[in-house]
């Protein structure tokens, strides 16, 4: 008798023994494979195995993460969800909706997430009261990059205006340089869409029309002038642009080929990753118009099985919102920390106009989730948008049409 619980409480404290030095693993679903973003996530990797963990990379191309997406959707539905899974937006509640997400609420609550992140971004991190993702970033989606040498050859100024814009681009095209750098790509299609509606229809507009999705906005005339707008967008780019991916034609700015283009700040770290100096090589400015479209980049867990991959679970999400990870990352990535207590002293003039624009449009009411990259809309509804968005600038459909056929697919997908 004396022997048998002997090697029972043997048996439990080898287990636990076992539990407790279980190595951390984690295999990590993500669309960061581009220079700049290849770089970045290597920091979270690095960091991973600093602290013993086993990290299996698992990325996937395509920069909207569409193709992302699909392999997601195949895995779990075979029963082999990844450990950790870039995800945003809705796209976060969806997918814990099905029942397939893991609360981490426990890490959070030991680190505070609640007191050093903004209400706004925090939102986005919780499912019924629980936490259920990680933020790694803020990203400003309306931005307009530009080659500074080309900008000076041809004597032209970072526009403020549409029509400030049209006019350098109607010159540059006039000395044989393509305006806008742009990959013929449907989530790229619709970041340039979402920058232009905000600002002509303003950030009351835009919140009107891609985050409450009320007809009256989506069918006005100032929605036409959208399209218009879209229209002449279509011809400031090159013959080649179907297909591109985003950051071929960043290259075609930084290599003064174009001298445009307009798209969230992850191009920045295409920039950064080639020795680019802001201010000097490469110009920034928000799109003409007033307001802030972010996407934030972060990471669920999913439920897995194993004590390894819960710990790897853990210890990802304690790295990802921990400073120096927000800060290292960031500073690679070309985005801003989710975290409001990171100093910005070594971050680049973008970045530091980006904190303060955020800051500045939070207080006024127009921060805005971009619906292009997923923070605003559920799937069904901002791919309705895109399909018209997408439909129009590679055909002569009129704005008119462009505009019905906008207010059915919206009120198809509801």
């Amino acid at each position: 008798m004396k022997t048998s619980v002997f090697a029972a409480v043997s048996a439990i404290a080898v287990t636990g023994a076992m539990t407790a030095v279980a190595e951390p693993q984690a295999e990590v679903l993500h669309w960061w494979t581009s220079g700049g973003e290849a770089k970045s996530v290597a920091v979270l990797q690095q960091e991973f195995a600093d602290n013993g963990g086993t990290w299996t990379d698992m990325p996937v191309a395509g920069g909207g993460g569409d193709a992302a997406m699909t392999a997601l959707r195949a895995r779990v539905l075979s029963g082999n969800a990844p450990t950790a899974v870039q995800l945003k937006g809705p796209a976060i509640q969806e997918w814990y909706e099905e029942g397939v997400l893991a609360d981490i609420s426990s890490v959070a609550e030991a680190e505070g997430w609640a007191d050093v992140l903004p209400a706004s971004i925090a939102g986005h991190m919780m499912c019924e009261g629980t936490w259920c993702a990680a933020p790694v970033n803020v990203h400003r989606v309306d931005w307009i990059w530009a080659n500074a040498d080309v900008l000076e050859a041809n004597g032209i100024a970072m526009p403020t205006t549409w029509d400030e814009f049209n006019a350098a681009a109607d010159k540059l095209a006039a000395a044989g340089v393509t305006p806008l750098a742009h990959g013929g790509q449907a989530w790229q299609d619709a970041t340039v869409f979402e920058a232009v509606a905000l600002g002509i229809l303003g950030a009351d507009g835009f919140r009107k029309a891609f985050v409450e999705l009320d007809m009256d906005t989506l069918k006005s005339d100032e929605m036409v002038a959208v399209f218009d707008q879209m229209r002449k967008m279509r011809g400031y780019v090159d013959d080649n642009f179907s297909g591109r991916d985003w950051n071929l034609a960043t290259a075609m700015v930084m290599n003064g080929e174009a001298a445009f283009q307009i798209m969230g700040d992850w191009a920045k770290g295409e920039f950064l990753a080639a020795g680019k100096a802001p201010g000097e090589d490469f110009l920034c400015a928000s799109v003409p118009g007033d307001g802030f479209l972010y996407n934030v980049d972060s990471f669920a867990m999913f439920n897995v099985d194993g004590d390894d991959k819960k710990a790897g679970q853990d210890l990802l999400a304690k790295l990802i919102v921990g400073q120096n990870f927000q800060k290292v990352f960031n500073l690679n990535k070309g985005s801003i920390p989710a975290r409001v207590d990171v100093a910005l002293d070594d971050f680049d003039s973008c970045a530091r106009l980006s904190a303060k624009d955020m800051n500045e449009s939070s207080d006024n009411g127009s921060l805005l989730p971009s619906y292009a990259h997923g923070m605003a809309l559920r799937g069904a509804q901002s791919g309705a948008i895109t399909d018209v968005v997408t439909a129009h600038f590679n055909s002569d459909m009129s704005s008119a049409d462009a505009v019905n056929m906008l207010v059915d697919a919206v009120a198809n997908s509801m």
